[in-house]
């Protein structure tokens, strides 16, 4: 606020001249990190981004105590594979992760029981270094159909006996 005129002010307190900034000249997304899109790409190992991710890790660590791993399986890596699979169901939906997310993945592949033996044997390679390895969870989420992430926890328990219509089982 300035000052009424019959206040003295001293040199530093006086109002200063603004510094006029030139207008911009025109600019490109010339950068090689700047898509022509703003829409992100899409496919095999892009992986899906949604808000608020970390939470999600928080929650997929609940389920520690409940896993029920067979002999050589690391709680860590079922805990990072099952991670990418709630936080791609988060993300179908354009939302943070919620409970029901990791619960989903964690039914899906079999760790909170009930699990088939051939979805074990199957689970069993893939999930192997999943904590370590980006390129392993990549192929985790990306055998999960998409009309899979749609469905409740519920569901896939109920279809859980038929899982290769769940997961892509291809080689």
């Amino acid at each position: 606020m300035t000052a009424p005129d019959y206040v003295p002010l001293a040199g530093p307190d006086r109002m200063r001249p603004i510094d006029r900034l030139p207008v911009p000249r025109s600019w490109h997304a010339t950068r090689p990190g700047e898509g022509p899109s703003p829409v992100p790409p899409t496919g095999a190992r892009f992986g899906a981004t949604g808000p608020d991710l970390g939470y999600g890790l928080g929650l997929a660590q609940r389920f520690e105590p409940k896993l029920q791993l067979t002999e050589g399986e690391h709680a860590a890596d079922a805990i990072a594979g099952c991670f990418v699979v709630g936080s791609k169901r988060a993300a179908t939906f354009g939302r943070a992760p919620v409970i029901f997310d990791m619960e989903l993945a964690f039914i899906l592949w079999g760790f909170l029981g009930d699990a088939p033996e051939d979805l074990v044997a199957f689970r069993k390679p893939r999930f192997r270094g999943a904590a370590h390895e980006y390129w392993e969870q990549r192929q985790i989420v990306d055998r999960v159909r998409d009309s899979t992430l749609r469905l409740t926890p519920a569901q896939v328990r109920a279809q859980l006996k038929d899982w290769k219509s769940l997961l892509d089982a291809g080689a």
